[in-house]
């Protein structure tokens, strides 16, 4: 059986054919984690963008899993030249506005941290796990990596040393709450790690009424902190997954308190604190400037921290150029700790 998954055209023709790419290699993991290994393939059909593969028929739960991937809005089975469109589930928890509207410079492509995400989640014993996953974003920035997680109904636990991020993080997620007639309730606390008191801004909400009043709910935790803490943050609920975007050493390069930090000095720092935070099983996802830090360094400090990376013809040919002075690269990592 063939099946066709439309995918959604980016507006940058450079970056286009990348994002392409990087689609495909996330639907292989994907329906890998489903035990099915097909070839996938790059298709254009009457000018659109496509993914076709080869399987077994799919049941519409593992349909709604695969709609779930970052590129695709268009779900088919191919008939002969014909596609029959394929009625499914949406899997998403939240409206897709939620990692979408908050705009500013710098910001993360929500399409690129969604395939992160899902990329991460495949390589994990959790991802069918009936209880809410949660996922960290050490780096979290204004936000856009715990959107994404809360949009496909995890819980989301975001660090970041800039204040004015985190409180325009929170402002925003407060209003979208109202705005879609959320239930909810909010609060802040104080998470200690040694001497250090850190300050969070959690919200409990749910997707509907009802499922608040049954208590079936999720959370973001979001904390103005060195990303070092991140054991102490995320200790009541330690993470499945981390997802990173470090900075890319154009216009904001690693800050330690006051002093600027060296990539490789942030890595061997942060990455045995982001173990801590992270459940054995979990995945690790990094993605990073490769003309500021070196893919081999990032893999090598990995190891160094007691992750074991991620290879094979899936991670090796995930680089690609975002501008000329950014040419990004992906890895992901295990924590196999026992």
């Amino acid at each position: 059986m063939v099946y066709t998954f439309g995918l959604v055209k980016h507006a940058n023709i450079r970056y286009r054919d990348s994002l392409n790419r990087l689609a495909r290699f996330e639907l292989v993991a994907m329906l890998r984690a489903l035990s099915l290994d097909c070839d996938v393939r790059e298709e254009s059909l009457g000018g659109a963008d496509f993914l076709s593969f080869d399987c077994r028929e799919l049941s519409g739960q593992e349909l709604s899993y695969l709609s779930g991937h970052s590129s695709v809005f268009f779900l088919s089975r191919r008939s002969g030249s014909s596609l029959d469109p394929l009625s499914f589930s949406s899997a998403d928890y939240l409206e897709e506005d939620l990692p979408e509207v908050l705009k500013y410079k710098g910001k993360t492509s929500a399409s690129f941290t969604r395939m992160m995400l899902n990329m991460a989640l495949a390589q994990t014993p959790f991802l069918f796990s009936s209880a809410p996953l949660t996922v960290l974003d050490p780096v979290c920035g204004k936000g856009t990596g715990c959107f994404c997680a809360l949009q496909a109904g995890m819980n989301a636990v975001g660090i970041d040393m800039d204040h004015k991020a985190v409180r325009e993080s929170v402002d925003y997620f407060s209003r979208y709450l109202k705005m879609h007639l959320l239930k909810h309730s909010s609060r802040s606390l104080s998470e200690t790690c040694g001497k250090t008191a850190v300050s969070v801004h959690e919200f409990v909400f749910s997707d509907t009424k009802e499922h608040y009043q049954q208590g079936d709910t999720r959370f973001l935790r979001l904390a103005c902190a060195d990303t070092s803490l991140s054991p102490a943050v995320c200790r009541r609920s330690p993470a499945h997954v981390i997802i990173a975007d470090l900075p890319y050493g154009i216009q904001h390069a690693p800050q330690f308190g006051c002093r600027p930090e060296s990539f490789q000095a942030l890595l061997s720092r942060v990455l045995p604190a982001w173990k801590k935070a992270l459940l054995p099983g979990g995945t690790v996802a990094l993605s990073f400037n490769t003309l500021t830090l070196p893919s081999q360094k990032v893999v090598d400090s990995l190891r160094a921290a007691g992750f074991s990376p991620c290879e094979g013809d899936l991670f090796s040919h995930l680089r690609h150029e975002v501008e000329q002075a950014v040419v990004r690269d992906v890895v992901f990592a295990i924590n196999d700790t026992l």
